[in-house]
């Protein structure tokens, strides 16, 4: 029996969700706009199927889609919305060792600038590499680490409080 033509397409897609949900929401630190973006990515990913498929690393290729349309999000009027709450409570019981701390550094993340925030998220919770985070933005390598850089200085403002060592081998990238 021969494959149906999106069925690969479903396949890659419920085994990266999870991960892409993660990605888009410490972008944006909104559930909401998250699965929004997510979406939205997806949804052009599913245009350019046969074009990422045939891509050397299909998570790279989808990953840059869900960047970029976080980063052209930004710059639309959508993005300048008016917020009628400040925030809606998360779910009961999701409090758990670390929480205070975690929403502390989401926070301060979340006052970055886009691209900067971006570069911290793909570097440091995506794990990635100087080079896959230049080519996932668009940029050369020095702006990569330029950006790593200010937006490390901005958050040890934001969080002064804060350990300020490393976790093993995150200041070893380069």
């Amino acid at each position: 029996m021969s494959e149906r033509p999106g069925d690969a397409y479903l396949e890659y897609v419920r085994a990266r969700l999870p991960v892409f949900q993660r990605l888009a929401y410490m972008l944006c630190q909104d559930r909401d706009r998250a699965d929004d973006l997510v979406q939205d990515s997806l949804e052009r990913l599913y245009l350019k199927w046969d074009k990422a498929d045939d891509a050397r690393n299909t998570d790279a290729y989808a990953r840059q889609m869900l960047v970029r349309v976080f980063l052209s999000e930004r710059r639309t009027p959508w993005a300048r919305r008016v917020v009628l709450v400040d925030r809606f409570p998360d779910a009961a019981g999701a409090a758990g060792p670390g929480t205070a701390a975690t929403l502390a550094v989401r926070a301060a993340l979340a006052q970055l600038p886009p691209r900067q925030r971006a570069v911290l998220v793909l570097r440091f919770f995506s794990d990635l590499p100087v080079d896959e985070v230049a080519e996932t933005l668009g940029c050369s390598p020095g702006t990569v680490k330029s950006q790593t850089s200010k937006g490390l200085a901005a958050l040890r403002r934001a969080l002064p409080d804060f350990e300020t060592t490393a976790p093993a081998g995150l200041g070893t990238r380069s």
